[in-house]
């Protein structure tokens, strides 16, 4: 099988039955680890982003009971989805991991440009999108997002060779919001809905099963924002785009201790008129969500955590980082992603999988049914 089933899911689950039984959550589909693992690194730019590599982290993942993997065509330059393919290129060889075990997850809308870096990234971008016809030059925006049939056609092609697979398992539109402000949002709507048309095409083609949107704060903002996103509208998209069996099934968006948006502040109208927090939105549409950035890109650990924390948390005896990615994969996501290059934090966070999750009653505690901060 090319690419996740709900009967490999269900088999890799059964291998880690000492695990909390609440460390698994079946959507429908599949059945999916509440942590999972990611390969975005920050400031690109940084010689460490090519010193290191994602592979023996992936490894680990996948031997101890982490099997998502999440990543995008323009982390690091397209050198992270590689990594990746290295990586199960080897377990798939040996037998110890089979294709339709993972769930592995990328993302399009980003030009990823290519390592090495290229002495001119305006020049290629010209060559390799304007000239080579995936997209037109008003189509690309602040030199650096394109949401062209064309180019995200080409953006999942790219992906899959980059991570040596014949299907992706969910398929993202990434960060659309960050077209707005030089479009509007009517404008907008129309892109993302030309843009699942090609996904729904993909999926016929079995290149992907499933897709939805990567957000940072598109869903999380006040309606009146001008980055606001729609979830109801959304999905309107996905049913011009596909019919009543359309396959937008997920969407990812940041959930942790300082950003808990998703879970406290009510911001997305849903069928009943009235407004929902992200995740209940989610809930009551029938999407999946996936939570981003449980520990703020390390904002989270300026200083020591208080004890009640780990206490509200069952984490009293783990560390700060174990706290953060506990409450994160409490509260409603499907799984929570924590990115990590040490195959020894890797190790450091699966021992969550011996762990209950933490109670709701623990996690309104802590947000307080608050606006997050």
């Amino acid at each position: 099988m090319s690419h996740a089933t709900k009967e490999g899911t269900f088999g890799y689950m059964k291998k880690f039955g000492s695990y909390s039984k609440d460390f698994y959550r079946f959507n429908g589909d599949l059945f999916f680890p509440s942590l999972g693992i990611g390969t975005y690194k920050p400031e690109p730019y940084k010689e460490d982003n090519y010193i290191i590599n994602f592979g023996e982290a992936i490894k680990t993942a996948l031997q101890n009971g982490i099997n998502l993997i999440d990543t995008a065509i323009n982390y690091r330059y397209q050198i992270s989805e590689r990594e990746i393919g290295e990586a199960l290129s080897e377990l798939f060889a040996s037998g110890e991991i089979k294709r339709d075990e993972i769930i592995i997850a990328s993302k399009a809308g980003f030009i990823p440009l290519d390592f090495p870096f290229p002495d001119n990234p305006y020049g290629w971008i010209k060559e390799n999108v304007i000239d080579a016809g995936l997209a037109a030059a008003d189509e690309i925006v602040i030199d650096q997002h394109c949401m062209s049939p064309d180019y995200l056609r080409w953006s999942a092609q790219q992906s899959l060779e980059n991570l040596g697979l014949d299907t992706i398992d969910i398929f993202f539109l990434h960060n659309p919001e960050t077209q707005l402000g030089y479009i509007d949002s009517d404008t907008l709507y129309n892109r993302i809905h030309e843009a699942f048309k090609v996904f729904e095409e993909l999926r016929k083609e079995g290149k992907i099963v499933s897709y939805g949107i990567a957000s940072w704060n598109g869903f999380l903002y006040e309606e009146d924002h001008e980055e606001y996103l729609s979830l109801s509208k959304i999905l309107e998209m996905a049913r011009n785009a596909g019919g009543d069996s359309h396959g937008f099934k997920y969407l990812q968006s940041p959930f942790n201790l300082a950003k808990h948006h998703a879970y406290s502040y009510r911001n997305q109208r849903c069928d009943d008129g009235f407004y929902y927090p992200l995740m209940h939105a989610c809930e009551r549409f029938g999407v999946t969500m996936i939570g981003s950035s449980p520990l703020l890109q390390k904002n989270l650990f300026k200083r020591p955590f208080s004890s009640k924390i780990g206490d509200l948390m069952k984490t009293a005896d783990l560390s700060d980082v174990a706290s953060a990615l506990q409450f994160a994969r409490s509260a409603g996501a499907i799984c929570s992603i924590f990115g990590a290059v040490n195959p020894s934090h890797v190790l450091d966070n699966a021992i969550l999988g011996y762990v209950p999750c933490a109670e709701t009653s623990a996690i309104n505690t802590l947000t307080n049914e608050a606006n997050a901060v």
